[in-house]
C-alpha cells in the first residue's frame, strides 16, 4: 500500500512575507501552534525507546514486574504471560499511533475525526482527568524517595517527617519540601518545551539501567548464586490448569498498566519520522526492554531475601536497607529522576495537549501543563492514594472509561475511516467540514462512550459495592481486573454497529486533500 501522502501547502506573500494559505484557513477555536500538524517530525527510534525506558522504568513499574512473580506461577508462566501482555500493547501501540504519526497532530485532534471537531472534547477531558490524578500520585512516591535522601543526610530534620506535630492538609512538612521541590523541578522541565523533555528521556530511561544493574550486581555478590530464584511465590505453586486463569490476570495486568500511555501514545508517536521508524522504537521499548527490566528486578527482588532476612519489592526500600550514604544517595536519586521521567511522559504532556484542545486559544500547550500539575495539588494526593476505596472509586472509574475510547478511536480509523484523514477538516467550524458531523458532534461516538462506559464502570463498582454491603458473598471483584477489555471491544463495536446504521463519518472527497494513513 502507498505511503500516507499530505497536501503540499499552498505559500503566497503579503509585505513581503510568506504566507500559509492551510494556517490562515483553520478557525483560532480549534487551533494553537502546539495542536496543528508537525511540520518536522525528527524522532528517532531510538527517542521512542527511551520514551519507553522512562515509562517502564518507575517505582510502580518496578512493583508490578516483581508482583507477577509472586503469584504461585512458575518462572516461565511468568515470563509467557508478561511476552503476552506488553506484545498487546505493542500491537495497541502501533494502531494509536499511525493515525497521529501519519497526520503530526496529537492525541486529541485525532479524535475530531471521530468525535467530531467539538466531540473530541470528551476523550481530552477523560483522559485528562486520568492523567491529573495519576501525576499527583506520581510526584508524591517521588517526593517520599527524596525524603529518605534527605532523612539519610539531615536525621535532624526527622521530626519534620511527623504529620502529627508539622503536618498541613494531612502531609508533614519534609513531605511538603520535598514534593513542593520536584512538583518545581518538573514544571520547569516541562515549561522548556518538547525537545528538552526529549533530551531528558533519553538520559533518564538509560540512568536507571545503570542503577539497577549495579544494584543487583551488588545484592547478588552479597547473596551468591546460588541462593537467587525467579520463583517469589512463597505459596505452594499452582497446577497447570489453576494458572491458566492467574496467568490470563497477569496479562491483563500489564495491559491495564499500561493503559493511560497507550491511549495518548499519538502525542509521542506524532514527532516520529516515520512510521517504521516509531513500530522499531515500540519493538525495542516494550517487548524487549519491558522483558529485560522484569528480570533484573525479580533478580534483584530475589537476591533481598538472604541479604535482609526479608522479601523487599520496592526499589527505594531496597535501597534504604544499604547501609551506606553514597547508596542512598545515588539510588534514591535514580530512583526520583525514574519517577519523573514516567511523570512528564505519561502524566504531563496528555493533560497538556488535552486541556489545551479545550480552547486552543485560551490554553497553550504549556498552559495545560501547568492546569495539570495545579490540579494534582489540589487533590492531595497522600492523602487517598493508600485508600484502597478511594483508589478504587476514583482511578478505578476513571480508568475504566480508558478502553471504550480506545476501541471507538480504533473503529473510527481503521473500520469505519478506513485510515483516511481530512487533515484540515479537522480545523475547521463550517458545517460543511467533513467532522462536523452534527454541530460539531459525532453522536455514534457520543452514544458508544455512553453504553461502553456504563458498562465498563459497573464490571469495575457493582462487584466490590455487593461484597462490600454483604449482598453476596461472592467475591466478583476479579471482574474488574477486565474492565478495559471489556470497555475496549464494547466501544469498538457499538461504535462500528452506529456507523454501520447511520453513517456519519463520510469518505467521499470533497475537494480537501486527504492523507491516507495505509500500512508502510
Amino acid at each position: 500500500m502507498a505511503e500516507a501522502q499530505l497536501a503540499p501547502e499552498k505559500t503566497g506573500t503579503l509585505l513581503g512575507h510568506p504566507i500559509d494559505e492551510a494556517a490562515a484557513r483553520r478557525d483560532p477555536r480549534l487551533s494553537n501552534e502546539d495542536l496543528v500538524p508537525l511540520k518536522n517530525q525528527r524522532w528517532s527510534s531510538y527517542n521512542l525507546f527511551a520514551f519507553w525506558m522512562s515509562d517502564v522504568h518507575s517505582i510502580g513499574g518496578y512493583v508490578t514486574a516483581g508482583s507477577l512473580f509472586a503469584l504461585g506461577l512458575a518462572s516461565w508462566q511468568v515470563l509467557v504471560a508478561l511476552l503476552v501482555g506488553i506484545v498487546i500493547v505493542q500491537v495497541f501501540c502501533n494502531l494509536v499511533a499511525k493515525p497521529s504519526q501519519k497526520t503530526g497532530v496529537p492525541y486529541p485532534v485525532i479524535n475530531r475525526a471521530v468525535f467530531g471537531v467539538k466531540g473530541a472534547n470528551i476523550p481530552a477531558i477523560i483522559r485528562g482527568l486520568i492523567a491529573v490524578a495519576w501525576y499527583g500520585v506520581q510526584t508524591f512516591l517521588a517526593s517520599e524517595a527524596l525524603v529518605i535522601v534527605f532523612l539519610k543526610f539531615f536525621p535532624a530534620m526527622k521530626p519534620l517527617y511527623d504529620v502529627h506535630q508539622y503536618g498541613f492538609l494531612g502531609l508533614s512538612a519534609l513531605g511538603w519540601i520535598c514534593y513542593g521541590i520536584l512538583w518545581v523541578a518538573q514544571a520547569a522541565l516541562f515549561w522548556n518545551g518538547m525537545e528538552s523533555i526529549r533530551k531528558f528521556i533519553d538520559f533518564a530511561g538509560p540512568a536507571v539501567y545503570v542503577v539497577m544493574l549495579v544494584l543487583a550486581i551488588y545484592l547478588v555478590s552479597k547473596a551468591g548464586v546460588s541462593n537467587i530464584s525467579l520463583n517469589l511465590s512463597a505459596g505452594e505453586p499452582l497446577d497447570f490448569a489453576a494458572s491458566i486463569p492467574v496467568m490470563i490476570s497477569a496479562i491483563a495486568l500489564v495491559v491495564s498498566y499500561f493503559s493511560g500511555p497507550m491511549l495518548n501514545f499519538g502525542d509521542f508517536a506524532r514527532y516520529g519520522k516515520s512510521f517504521k521508524a516509531v513500530k522499531k522504537g515500540n519493538l525495542l521499548g516494550l517487548p524487549v526492554n519491558f522483558l529485560f527490566f522484569s528480570l533484573l528486578t525479580v533478580i534483584t527482588a530475589s537476591a533481598t531475601t538472604p541479604v535482609f532476612g526479608h522479601l523487599i519489592t520496592d526499589p527505594v526500600k531496597t535501597v534504604q536497607e544499604i547501609d551506606s550514604v553514597f547508596a542512598v544517595l545515588l539510588g534514591g536519586l535514580t530512583f526520583v529522576i525514574a519517577t519523573v521521567g514516567i511523570n512528564i511522559v505519561a502524566n504531563f504532556i496528555s493533560p497538556a495537549f488535552d486541556f489545551s484542545n479545550v480552547s486552543p486559544q485560551k490554553i497553550s500547550w504549556r498552559m495545560g501543563g501547568m492546569i495539570a500539575a495545579v490540579g494534582s495539588v489540589i487533590l492531595t494526593p497522600w492523602n487517598w492514594y493508600s485508600n484502597d476505596d478511594a483508589i478504587h472509586y476514583t482511578l478505578g472509574v476513571l480508568g475504566a472509561l480508558i478502553g471504550p475510547l480506545f476501541g471507538i478511536l480504533i473503529a473510527g480509523y481503521y473500520l469505519v475511516g478506513k485510515q483516511k484523514v481530512w487533515v484540515e477538516d479537522m480545523y475547521t467550524m463550517k458545517p460543511s467540514g467533513k467532522y462536523w458531523f452534527r454541530n460539531g458532534y459525532n453522536p455514534n461516538a457520543v452514544k458508544s462512550v455512553a453504553i461502553s462506559g456504563v458498562v465498563s464502570i459497573a464490571s469495575v463498582l457493582i462487584p466490590k459495592a455487593l461484597l462490600d454491603s454483604g449482598a453476596t458473598t461472592v467475591n466478583a471483584t476479579w471482574i474488574g481486573n477486565y474492565s478495559w477489555f471489556l470497555g475496549c471491544a464494547l466501544g469498538l463495536l457499538t461504535f462500528w454497529y452506529f456507523e454501520k446504521r447511520s453513517p456519519m463519518i463520510n469518505l467521499e472527497p470533497n475537494g480537501v486533500e486527504v492523507n491516507d494513513g495505509a500500512l508502510a
